[in-house]
């Protein structure tokens, strides 16, 4: 039975981009080859949904697998980090630098190639101790390719 997503994406306007790459860089560290969020699309108390632009022009593509290019699971891993990061600075307003603190529960369900849009579902879990918890999906046409929880550190 295929999960539950944590949003239901026909809700909301996918063209309608609420926060994009540069302001997104006045948030998050992260450029050129390490930046894996090119949009937030919904922002509430509870979570967000951003993507990533899969291009035919990323780093890793001749390499991972030549003749058929995957994107790597570490990948859409540090992506939806970068979602969760977003997230915990502009809604839960943490100063800072939000830095990886773990993942746990990963599941990879399909592959995803060059030219696709990824979508990144998070929702808070629980927050405590300067640590924040996220449930993650990566959503490709609908369909879930990933699912993570997030840890994240206020360094």
């Amino acid at each position: 039975m295929p999960p539950t997503t944590l949003y239901d994406l026909s809700q909301f306007d996918l063209s309608k981009v609420a926060y994009d790459r540069e302001f997104i860089r006045t948030i998050n560290p992260q450029r050129g080859d390490m930046e894996h969020l090119d949009g937030i699309i919904h922002v509430d108390d509870e979570g967000v949904i951003g993507f990533k632009d899969v291009r035919h022009d990323e780093f890793w593509v001749p390499g991972h697998i030549p003749g058929r290019p995957l994107l790597p699971g570490v990948i859409m891993i540090e992506a939806a980090a970068q979602v969760a990061s977003f997230y915990t600075k502009v809604v839960q307003k943490w100063p800072g630098f939000i830095g990886f603190g773990g993942v746990d529960e990963v599941k990879f369900r399909s592959a995803v190639e060059p030219g696709c849009r990824l979508y990144i579902l998070n929702r808070m879990t629980w927050k405590r101790h300067r640590r924040i918890c996220c449930d993650s999906q990566g959503l490709v046409n609908g369909t879930v390719v990933f699912e993570a929880k997030i840890t994240g550190t206020q360094m």
